[in-house]
């Protein structure tokens, strides 16, 4: 048989039973209702003639005692008593009860006989009376009808409390009945049914730790027998998916591990605990270890606390301000230099699982830049001086020779004060540049105000804008918090942007100067609509020397020494451009 087809027999069984006993109750509770409001009616009509007729009998006494009664009146009374002792009659015969309505008749016609019978005068109620005897027995019958009702009533009480009695029997049985097979029926599905599911469940706990070597109930039901055979087959698949998954695994482990060992950079892992789980050996013959130094932390491995701080805000999903000062390592008794970056390995559904650090050997190439600057420094120095002596040199000439305004020899010696003066410029750049590279630029710190920075920077260049008709947006958004910085260098830095934007912009164009606060820092940008800067080019915007995309001219060093004082100051800048649609550089300083 199949399950649901027990299942089905089982609850239908309990079902009819329940039913079974629920209507028996209803119709015997029903059918004692209806016996006693039957009841109740009988009793009632009994017990309300009786009141009436002893009502009447009184008032007949009245009449027939009192010597002046109106004999009408009297006659009247009589033929109601009578009416009232025909109903109660035709009540007995309906409901077949014995009330003693009859037998009240007989003595009220034996009653009224004696009283015509007496002369008025001589109608006594004593007993000794015949009018009294006769009265006395009328008066006994009415009282046994009304005694006869009462004793009906209690009798039917005490038959409607054993008739309940018996119903609730009847119920009890009906229910301890239906509790009896439901559990027989309880414990022979539990025994038949959950036994093997439980054994399943147990088993499917087993598949979910990794064990597939599990132990499968059999069971006379069909359907269950069905699930299990099938738990079998997909336990059994599980099993070989899982082994193909660990070799797919282990290969792409190993091919990984391949590439991690063949890279030319040193690459350490860190995981989300912040230790270190795996580096290749390019990176442990950089740091110069003999031990891997796994299951520790990348700051007390390195020697440098500051590492941790990094790695913790890398793991919470933040980003470093600045790129990281290099690792200085005595190795063999010899310096090295290793440049870092930090990046987290984020899951495809966003967590954040560790972290790569990527090590990069510079030592060469900051002995290089050492080299470089200082030889630019001293190039810059020692350029600076002949410069100086040609530019005085030249000022002597002009106060002294003298042509005409429109003469060619004016024009030529307006040519050589204004290279003069680019090659001054240049110098002081490159002098400029070098200083802040080799970190010789000292920041006199002051508390500064934003809004102070660009009043000064427009007041600077607002002959220049007149003049080729440019609209200037100066854009405050309040408040502005007062910054820690050097104003002079700031200043320079504006002065370099605003330069640019200007030559840039054509006439009758707009530059757009913004300040904002931006969480802890304060962003001020310079926003041009002139020809814009290439995507291609963007990148490169602040190298040294570098000059993209727009109008040549200079060295290509400003921008390079913005991005430098920006720097000193712990903050960013950065660049947004669309070609044809204008440019905005922007610096975002610490508050």
């Amino acid at each position: 048989m199949k399950l649901r087809t027990r299942l089905f027999l089982s609850i239908s069984a309990l079902m009819t039973v329940a039913l079974l006993g629920l209507a028996l109750g209803l119709i015997s509770v029903q059918q004692m209702a209806s016996s006693q409001q039957a009841l109740i009616h009988d009793n009632a009509f009994v017990l309300d003639q009786g009141l009436k007729l002893r009502q009447n009998l009184g008032e007949q006494l009245t009449q027939i005692l009192d010597e002046g009664s109106d004999p009408k009146a009297l006659a009247d009374l009589q033929n109601q008593f009578q009416m009232l002792l025909d109903e109660g009659m035709q009540h007995e015969s309906k409901t077949q009860a014995l009330a003693g309505f009859s037998k009240a008749s007989q003595d009220y016609q034996a009653f009224l006989q004696v009283m015509r019978e007496t002369p008025v005068s001589g109608r006594s109620l004593s007993p000794d009376m015949p009018l009294g005897a006769a009265f006395n027995v009328l008066r006994g019958d009415l009282i046994d009808a009304h005694k006869q009702a009462l004793e009906h009533i209690t009798h039917s009480e005490r038959l409607a409390r054993e008739r309940a009695v018996l119903i609730s029997g009847l119920l009890g049985v009906v229910g301890l009945a239906v509790l009896v097979l439901g559990f027989i029926t309880a414990h022979g599905i539990a025994k038949r049914f959950g036994q093997p599911i439980e054994a399943l469940a147990k088993a499917a706990d087993q598949i979910g730790q990794g064990d597939f070597d599990v132990t499968l109930p059999v069971t006379p039901a069909l359907e269950i027998n069905q699930l299990t055979r099938r738990f079998g087959l997909m336990a059994e698949a599980l099993r070989k998916h899982q082994a193909t998954n660990v070799d797919e695994l282990l290969a792409g482990q190993q091919r990984l591990q391949a590439v991690l060992d063949s890279i030319d950079d040193g690459l350490l892992i860190i995981d989300r605990q912040g230790l270190l789980e795996h580096l290749n050996p390019v990176a442990q013959r950089q740091l110069g270890w003999d031990d891997p130094h796994l299951g520790i932390g990348l700051g007390e491995a390195l020697k440098r606390a500051e590492l941790d701080d990094q790695l913790r805000l890398i793991l919470r999903g933040g980003s470093l301000d600045r790129p990281p000062e290099d690792l200085c390592l005595e190795i063999e008794e010899e310096t090295r230099l290793l440049s870092y970056s930090l990046t987290p390995v984020c899951h495809p559904q966003g967590p954040i699982l560790g972290a790569v650090m990527v090590l990069h050997d510079v030592t060469e190439q900051r002995a290089f830049e050492r080299v470089r600057s200082e030889f630019v420094l001293r190039a810059s120095h020692e350029l600076r001086t002949p410069i100086t002596g040609m530019q005085m040199a030249f000022g002597l000439l002009r106060e002294r020779v003298k042509f005409p305004a429109e003469a060619r020899e004016n024009d030529l010696l307006e040519t050589i004060g204004e290279e003069m003066q680019r090659l001054t410029q240049l110098i002081n750049d490159l002098l400029n540049f070098s200083r802040y590279q080799s970190g010789l630029q000292k920041l006199e710190l002051a508390p500064c105000a934003v809004d102070d920075l660009l009043e000064r920077a427009c007041s600077r260049f607002a002959p220049l804008i007149e003049l080729k008709q440019i609209e200037l947006q100066v854009e405050l958004t309040a408040p502005l918090p007062r910054i820690q910085a050097d104003p002079a260098q700031l200043d320079r830095v504006l002065d370099n942007l605003l330069d640019n934007a200007i030559r840039h912009t054509a006439s009758a164009g707009r530059i757009r100067l913004q300040a904002r606060r931006h969480a802890e820092r304060v962003i001020i940008s310079v926003e041009d609509n002139g020809e814009g800067i290439a995507y291609g080019q963007q990148g490169r915007i602040f190298e040294p020397f570098v000059q993209v995309g727009r109008k040549k001219g200079g060295a290509g060093l400003g921008l390079a020494l913005c991005k430098e004082i920006v720097q000193l100051h712990g903050g960013r800048m950065g660049v947004y451009s669309r070609p044809g649609q204008g440019t905005q550089f922007y610096m975002a300083l610490p508050v």
